[in-house]
């Protein structure tokens, strides 16, 4: 514990827990509610009468005997077939994140390692093109799909959204690749390395945290994306987030919100559980990317 710790006074410590308990709470209570709401009916978790049915479910014990149960969870994924969009958002993330790290990895070293001019400016458009709303670029992209019978299916998706993800995936690897010292290269050059094993073997390995960062990256954007999948694909091939919103159903067709309930919390454990687990590497990856070398 640093000196200025140890001498904090004894109020700001308890303020601060305070602070940090409160702030948890409110942070932690929407996912918490969410959760909680998914094993009741809609007459309860959206109880105008009496907010205390959501607590202890009223209505879902005069249902199916029990304050908790498991009908939204099972509409979801067995009735609706969630399942399928949980399939295709896994394949999708996949190809994003491999193919956008491949060539971003590729494309960010030989940016990082140019002497031209131009490089600044290629980053800067790039940078542009990320500013741009991805919905105003698929509206571009629709007529040719259309034309060429290419609209509705995952490559499809998958290609559209590695072009909007490129800039971004060149710009964070670009200034990880920025941080390692050109006398790595150099060095595996004089041991006989070729330009692409000195990349291989001595730069990757050292670039790590910054791939497991922006591969995160890479796969929330897939992962949690609506105005991209909800254009280019067709019903059969939805991802979990165009089917959340099916499932609340439009002013033509009825929904059921109580699916939609369950596929949120399905959808957002996951991503919990991996952002749990990859902290350290996020916070390393981010560190090494603001830390000269």
């Amino acid at each position: 514990m640093s000196t200025a710790a140890k001498y904090r006074p004894t109020w700001l410590k308890i303020a601060s827990a305070l602070f940090i308990a409160v702030w948890l709470v409110m942070a932690a209570f929407p996912f918490a509610w969410t959760v909680w709401g998914s094993f009741k009916v809609e007459l309860d978790f959206f109880s105008i009468a009496d907010w205390t049915n959501a607590f202890f479910g009223t209505n879902t014990k005069d249902t199916y005997g029990s304050p908790f149960t498991g009908a939204g969870y099972e509409g979801a994924w067995i009735k609706e077939e969630f399942w399928r969009n949980v399939i295709n958002t896994m394949l999708v993330c996949l190809f994003v994140v491999t193919t956008s790290l491949t060539i971003g990895t590729l494309g960010a070293y030989a940016l990082s390692r140019s002497s031209y001019n131009y490089v600044f400016w290629l980053l800067i458009t790039a940078l542009i093109f990320r500013a741009i709303p991805p919905i105003t670029l698929v509206s571009g992209y629709l007529p040719p799909f259309f034309q060429y019978n290419v609209w509705g299916y995952l490559p499809t998706a998958i290609i559209v959204l590695v072009a909007i993800n490129q800039p971004f995936t060149l710009w964070m690897l670009n200034s990880f690749f920025q941080k390692i010292p050109q006398e790595l290269d150099e060095s595996a050059k004089v041991d006989g390395c070729t330009q692409f094993q000195a990349f291989r073997l001595v730069i990757m390995p050292v670039m790590w945290p910054g791939v497991i960062t922006t591969a995160l990256f890479s796969f929330l954007l897939a992962y949690n994306d609506f105005a991209v999948t909800t254009m280019l694909l067709s019903e059969q091939n939805r991802t979990m987030v165009p089917a959340i919103n099916a499932f609340m159903g439009t002013t033509q067709t009825e929904g059921n919100v109580m699916f939609a309930v369950a596929a949120v919390v399905s959808a957002t454990v996951p991503l919990f559980i991996l952002v749990m687990f990859f902290q350290r590497h996020i916070v390393a990856g981010l560190t090494a990317g603001a830390v000269k070398g």
